[in-house]
C-alpha cells in the first residue's frame, strides 16, 4: 500500500472501457483529475462553484501504466502534493485497487496558480500554500518553498 493521506473512489462505468475490455488509457487521466478536484474541495480551497475560482490550470501530466482496470473493479486514486513551488504545484497519484491494494497506475502532475479572468499565471495563494503544508505534514523552509525530495 501506498503512502497517502487522501484517497478517492472511482466508479469504474462501462463507457470507459476500450474493445479490449478494459479501461481506455485516456480515462486514468481523468480518474486523476476527478481524485485531484476532490482533494481541493476536501481541503477546503474550492467551494463547488464556478472552476474560475479554482485559480489552476495543469501545466503537465504523466501516468505509468502497471495493470489494466476492469468494469465493476474497485479503484481508488491516491493524492499527494509533493512540492510547492512560487507559482507551481507539483502532485503525484497512484490507481490502485480497492480490494487487494494491487497497484494500478501512478501518475504526476504540474499545476500552475493561475488567474483566469486575466489571463496569466500568479503567485501560488499563500492561504493555499498553509492549508497543503499542514494537511500533507511538508517541511517549510525559510523561502517559504516546500520541496520534497520525489520517489523514483
Amino acid at each position: 500500500m501506498n503512502d497517502f493521506k487522501y484517497y478517492h473512489s472511482i466508479e469504474v462505468r462501462y463507457g470507459d472501457l476500450d474493445p479490449q475490455g478494459h479501461v481506455n488509457n485516456a480515462n486514468y487521466l481523468t480518474y486523476i483529475e476527478q481524485a485531484r478536484i476532490a482533494y481541493i474541495h476536501h481541503l477546503g480551497l474550492w467551494r463547488g462553484d464556478s472552476f474560475l475560482e479554482i485559480g489552476i490550470i495543469l501545466a503537465e501530466a504523466s501516468v505509468t501504466f502497471i495493470n489494466p482496470i476492469f468494469f465493476g473493479q474497485p479503484v481508488r486514486v491516491g493524492v499527494r502534493v509533493i512540492r510547492l513551488g512560487n507559482k507551481s504545484i507539483t502532485m503525484e497519484y497512484c490507481l490502485e485497487d480497492t480490494s487487494s491494494g494491487r497497484d494500478l497506475a501512478n501518475g504526476s502532475a504540474v499545476l500552475v496558480a493561475y488567474d483566469y479572468r486575466n489571463n496569466h499565471s500568479i503567485l501560488l495563494p499563500e492561504h493555499w500554500r498553509q492549508v497543503i503544508t499542514e494537511f500533507e505534514d511538508l517541511p517549510v523552509s525559510g523561502s517559504k518553498h516546500v520541496i520534497m525530495e520525489e520517489k523514483l
